[in-house]
């Protein structure tokens, strides 16, 4: 029996209105009529699961029928009718996120309750109230995302200061609208603790039994690894330096990243760049405001710097991969240059392996500008009222202008 256009149609939707013994045993009947090869055929042509029609087959032939209890099934997860609410509670959770102050775990920490998860979904992301599941499933969610509500002491910054709050909610606007933007690509920076190398004992557990040094002597060197996130794609860029950690070190790191991705973004016309307010890099700092500021001229971008609060760094996105990176060494022996550069390679991070260089040029402290060399340098920045040291714009100067 030939299956016309107009056949197939009737049958695949028949069967599509038709719901558990009557749809199977119609596949059945079709089957029969359709004669030998008729499975293989009903598969390729109507696209039917063989299995159904074996199922339905059977019922037909022995006068009976499986009982359906699709209520054993459970119901759909809250994402299958709600496409977008993980990626939208994530948005929300990594603006008030951070890592173990400790380094000792992977876990995040977040200074939200599921309730006010909720709750900004509705505010920020405009869910209904009725749509939006209750809180023990937003709690839920967070937990499946790997972000914990529990308050735990380590986790508390040592201080506070009053202009602390308004600084996370303007970096919660910054950051969303930079991640929301395609004109925009954000930036998360910082560097590591140092590293010392040799056979010193760095605590832990190995599969491999390796023996460390009785005392821990000087070390043969030290490394500190510079890291340069890109939140919205999980991918890391890892410098690792012998050389003091400076402002043009940091500058150095940015350019190099920009280089290697600009034919990635032709669109982005702005970077916002998330650091803490470490003395390397803080907007007071002259030598890196000098520095980044040629950037944005070279780069013809324009630049604008959000800065965590003191004390809080450890909700900067960067931190985060340096807990995932020193659980993944913990227990080794980290005793030369070439060993951390491989460990950092091996890594990965939400299932992404960083891209890791080893810097070999020199750097030296003690740069700085002249006052009046600044307070020329000044004129070109946009500082954010009240919010002058933490959120700064910086334009790139026509390419007319610098010749």
């Amino acid at each position: 029996m030939e299956l016309s256009k107009e056949m197939k149609t009737i049958f695949i939707e028949t069967a599509q209105e038709l719901k558990g013994y009557a749809n199977r045993t119609f596949k059945a009947k079709v089957v029969k009529v359709l004669g030998k090869g008729g499975q293989r055929r009903a598969e390729e042509e109507l696209g039917w699961n063989r299995g159904t029609i074996q199922k339905g087959t059977a019922e037909l032939e022995g006068n009976f029928a499986y009982l359906d209890n699709f209520r054993a099934r459970g119901r759909k997860p809250s994402e299958y009718h709600l496409p977008n609410l993980l990626a939208d509670i994530k948005a929300i959770a990594d603006a008030v996120t951070q890592t173990d102050p400790t380094f000792q775990t992977t876990q995040l920490y977040i200074r939200l309750s599921a309730a006010e998860v909720r709750k900004q979904l509705i505010e920020q992301k405009k869910y209904s109230d009725e749509e939006l599941p209750g809180e023990d499933t937003i709690a839920h969610k967070l937990n499946q995302l790997g972000y914990s509500l529990k308050k735990v002491k380590k986790s508390q910054p040592l201080k506070k200061k009053p202009e602390t709050d308004a600084i996370f909610e303007q970096l919660a606007r910054v950051n969303a609208k930079a991640d929301e933007d395609e004109t925009m690509l954000r930036l998360s920076v910082d560097a590591k603790g140092t590293v010392l190398l040799g056979l010193l004992s760095r605590g832990g557990y190995s599969r491999v039994e390796v023996k460390a040094l009785d005392h821990d002597y000087r070390p043969d060197k030290k490394v500190t690894p510079v890291g340069v996130f890109l939140p919205q794609y999980n991918e890391t860029y890892i410098f690792l330096t012998t050389s003091p950690v400076t402002s043009d070190l940091i500058v150095d790191c940015i350019h190099d990243v920009w280089v290697t991705n600009e034919a990635r973004f032709p669109l982005t016309k702005t970077l916002v760049v998330n650091q803490d307010n470490g003395p390397e890099c803080h907007s007071r700092r002259t030598q890196f405001m000098k520095r980044i500021t040629a950037l944005a001229d070279e780069m013809q971008q324009t630049i604008e710097l959000a800065y965590y609060p003191p004390y809080h760094s450890k909700y900067n996105p960067i931190e985060r991969v340096w807990g995932v990176l020193e659980n993944y060494w913990n227990g080794s022996l980290l005793d030369t240059l070439e060993t951390v550069f491989h460990f950092a390679q091996n890594m990965t991070y939400n299932s992404v392996h960083p891209v890791v260089e080893i810097v070999k040029k020199t750097y030296y402290t003690g740069v700085k500008l002249t006052c009046k060399a600044m307070d020329a340098l000044e004129k070109r920045f946009e500082r954010l009222l009240g919010l002058e040291k933490y959120f700064v714009r910086i334009s790139p100067l026509p390419i007319s202008i610098l010749g």
